[in-house]
Order: C-alpha cells, then structure tokens, then sequence
C-alpha cells in the first residue's frame, strides 16, 4: 500500500480484526441492503443501507445534509470519529459511503482493501449481534461540489475543447450498448450506449482476485494506456455511480490524480435524457 498516492486511506483485514473495536473507531458495512450484514457481520461492525439511508428514494438525490447528520449521530459517530468501511464483495458500496462522506466534509475514512469478499476468503469470524451504539450529534459541512459532477458538467465536458476527459467504468457489454443493465439489475435507462467520447475502462480492471486494489505501477499503466494521465479532469460514471465511485477512489486516492469527479446520476440518468447524444459500439457517429 505504501506506493500509493494516499496508503493513509486503506487498512488490511488484519488491522481491522485487530482495531474494530477501538475506541474513536466505527466500523460500517455498506452494501445495496442488509442481507449481507444480518447473516454475519465483522464483530463490532454497524451497517448502512444504500438504498434506504444513503439515498432519498424520492427525490433520486444523496441523503439530504439533515438525514446524513442523523444517520451518522444514530451511529454514534462525531466529527472525530475514523470511520472504517467495508462493504459488498467487490467494495462499490464502501467507496460510495467514502465519497458521499468527502461530500459532507468527514475527515477520518478508511476503506478496508478486500472488503467482505477478502475477509470471507481468509474465513475470518463473523456475528449476527449488533452493537450497542450511543447515540451522539453530527452536523455536516457545507458539500464539496468538487468531487460531484451533474448532467450539465457532463454536457460541458462532451465539447472536445472542454480538457475533461470521461470515463465510463461499465462493463464492455453496457459500454457498446450490446446490453442496458447487468442481468437483474432495476435501475436501467431507455437507452443504451455511452456518453460520446468516453473511454471505458471497467472498474474491474482495479481489483485483484481477491477484491484487492492493484498495485500503483498496474494501475498507472492501466489507465495511461485508454489516455489517463492525471494531466486533465476526470469525470466517472457507470449506471447508478457506485462502481464509479469505485474508479473515482482509484484515481484520486490511489493514483493521486487530483481533479476527479463522480457522476452519480450515471447512465440511469443520462440513459433518459431528452437531448443527452450517445454513442453506440466504437462509432464516433452519436444517436439521439
């Protein structure tokens, strides 16, 4: 970890197994539901669930300041606090509660390398118990807008003199427009393709075997090989903004790339937009 642009913010199943209950330490696991978690769980560990109370369902929006604030004050969970979070098999869920945390302005995160998956594989303990929580009271600051972008970010970073390059972080199927969503997946779009001038790179490519991120030379070669220097913005986006989240970690923590932006709205969102171009397969012939 330590050839990376930011070691600080990724810990090992050891140091978890060993700090998880840590005075000053929360640990969460984040996932799309709690199935997962009420199975078994890392001993001291609480969860938050995705959809129901990092999102607002009805506004299709992140969890407004005044929900997020209770959320993190009913996990006992104060300005000091480091939060370390760890999440579905492939860590999408952990990385999205980390940027959502840099938006409101939390300052101690951690995401544990290898998530459920790694800690599974090395059959590590698990429990069904909750812990006992004190609640305490959380105020978030004012929203990093840097680290998020919107649809009409995206429409300025389309024009070829904008110096923002896209990358769309699907796999290669959704990215060609062979196919919308995942098998089984609920949130898809009208259309499908991808954002013109988009390179794809699946998130996929990150990770080892065991959820693990590669190393920083794979990674760096990686991304310079479809033109990601860090010379110029990013801006990251899949179909619902968890696994471009994901990409976005890579890219400003691992890698050190500065200017990175996650578009949460993703393909659900620009998959449906009225006047939103799209390519299909490797055309640079875009459709409407």
């Amino acid at each position: 970890m330590s050839d990376y642009a930011h070691p600080e913010v990724l810990v090992t199943t050891d140091w978890v197994a060993a700090h998880a209950k840590d005075p000053g330490i929360r640990v969460v696991e984040v996932d799309v539901d709690t199935t997962a978690y009420d199975q078994g769980h890392i001993d001291g560990a609480i969860s938050w669930n995705w959809q129901t109370e990092l999102q607002d369902a009805i506004r299709r929006d992140l969890a407004a300041p005044k929900a997020f604030e209770d959320l993190l004050g009913k996990a006992g969970i104060s300005a000091g606090t480091t939060i370390v979070l760890y999440g579905d098999n492939n860590n999408w869920f952990a990385a999205w509660a980390f940027w959502q945390l840099k938006y409101y302005g939390h300052e101690k995160i951690l995401i544990m390398d290898g998530g459920r998956k790694k800690w599974l594989e090395e059959k590590r303990p698990l429990t069904t118990s909750k812990p006992t929580v004190a609640a305490s009271t959380y105020k978030v600051k004012t929203a990093n807008a840097a680290i998020r972008a919107k649809r009409d970010d995206v429409f300025a970073a389309i024009d070829k003199n904008s110096g923002v390059q896209l990358v769309d972080v699907r796999s290669v199927d959704e990215f060609t427009g062979k196919i919308i969503a995942p098998p089984g997946m609920t949130e898809t779009a009208q259309r499908a393709g991808h954002i013109p001038g988009a390179a794809n790179i699946p998130w996929s490519q990150a990770v080892n075997e065991d959820g693990t991120f590669k190393s920083r030379d794979a990674l760096k070669q990686l991304y310079s090989s479809k033109g990601i220097t860090g010379d110029r913005e990013v801006i990251a986006y899949c179909r619902i903004g968890e696994r471009s989240s994901h990409t976005w970690f890579v890219l400003k923590y691992l890698l050190g790339i500065k200017d990175v932006r996650n578009y949460d709205g993703s393909w659900t969102e620009w998959g449906n937009l009225i006047g939103a171009a799209i390519e299909k397969e490797t055309s640079s012939a875009a459709a409407k």
